[in-house]
C-alpha cells in the first residue's frame, strides 16, 4: 500500500478544523499530521512536520494565509499549499497563487470534491474551485500586460515559449482557447460537437506537449499567450 497523504490543517476556527479532520480520516489514504490555529504557527508546523499538503485558511489573525503560503512555499517547497477559504475575491485568488499556493477552494464545496482536491494537490497539481476559474482568468488578463508582473507561482510552465504552441494540432489549440475562456470539458464538447471523452484525450495530449500538469496551468498559459479572446 502507498504511503498515506500527510496533511496539515491551518485554520483559526477549531470547530472547522475538527470537521475537516473527521472528513479526511474516513479515508485510509490520509493522515492528519498536525493542526495550527494561525498563519505563523502553520509556517512553523509545516517546517517541523513536512506534510504533503497544507490546507490553509486565508483570513486569520496575525500572519495572513497568503503570507503564510509564501513562507511555506519558500521554506518547505515539498509541501503543497491548498487554500480553503470563504473569499470569492479575484484579487485573493490571484495573490495566493502568485504566493506559491497550488490551489484555491471555497469552503462551500462538496466533501468529496475536497477529498479529491487534496489528492490532486498531493501530486503537485493545481486545483481551483470551478466557480473561481473565470475569476482567475480575469485576474490574469488584468495583470498579464503589467510591466514586470511576475508569472503566477506554480501556475505556468517555467519560462514558456510561444513556439510551444506550434506543437499543438489545430483541434488542441482550439480546445486550449476554450479552456482560456473558462469552459469545462462538457461545455467544450458541446461547443465543438464532439464527445466529452474525446475532449479529455485532447486535453491530456495538450498538457503533455506544453509540459503542464493541469487545466488550471493550461488556462493561465493560454491567457498569457493571448488565447481565448475573439481574435484567436
Amino acid at each position: 500500500m502507498a504511503d498515506p497523504i500527510r496533511v496539515l490543517l491551518v485554520d483559526d476556527h477549531s470547530l472547522f478544523r475538527s470537521g475537516i479532520r473527521s472528513l479526511l480520516q474516513r479515508h485510509p489514504d490520509f493522515e492528519i499530521v498536525g493542526e495550527a490555529g494561525d498563519g505563523m504557527e502553520g509556517v512553523k508546523r509545516a517546517a517541523q512536520l513536512r506534510p504533503d499538503v497544507v490546507l490553509l485558511d486565508l483570513h486569520m489573525p496575525g500572519l495572513s494565509g497568503c503570507e503564510a503560503a509564501r513562507l511555506i512555499a519558500r521554506e518547505t517547497p515539498e509541501s503543497h499549499v491548498l487554500m480553503l477559504t470563504v473569499s470569492e475575491e479575484a484579487e485573493d485568488l490571484v495573490e495566493t497563487l502568485r504566493a506559491g499556493a497550488c490551489g484555491y477552494l471555497l469552503k462551500n464545496i462538496e466533501a468529496e470534491t475536497l477529498v479529491a482536491a487534496v489528492r490532486t494537490a498531493a501530486h503537485g497539481e493545481s486545483v481551483v474551485s470551478p466557480q473561481m476559474m473565470n475569476k482567475l482568468l480575469a485576474g490574469v488578463r488584468s495583470t498579464a500586460g503589467s510591466p514586470g508582473a511576475p508569472a503566477p507561482a506554480r501556475a505556468t510552465a517555467a519560462t514558456p515559449r510561444p513556439a510551444e504552441l506550434d506543437r499543438l494540432t489545430p483541434r488542441e489549440r482550439e480546445i486550449l482557447s476554450c479552456i482560456a475562456r473558462g469552459l469545462s470539458n462538457k461545455e467544450i464538447a458541446r461547443t465543438l460537437d464532439v464527445a466529452e471523452s474525446t475532449v479529455k484525450i485532447h486535453v491530456q495530449n495538450m498538457l503533455r506537449k506544453l509540459d503542464l500538469t493541469s487545466r488550471v496551468q493550461a488556462a493561465v498559459y493560454a491567457v498569457e499567450h493571448g488565447l481565448g479572446q475573439s481574435a484567436d
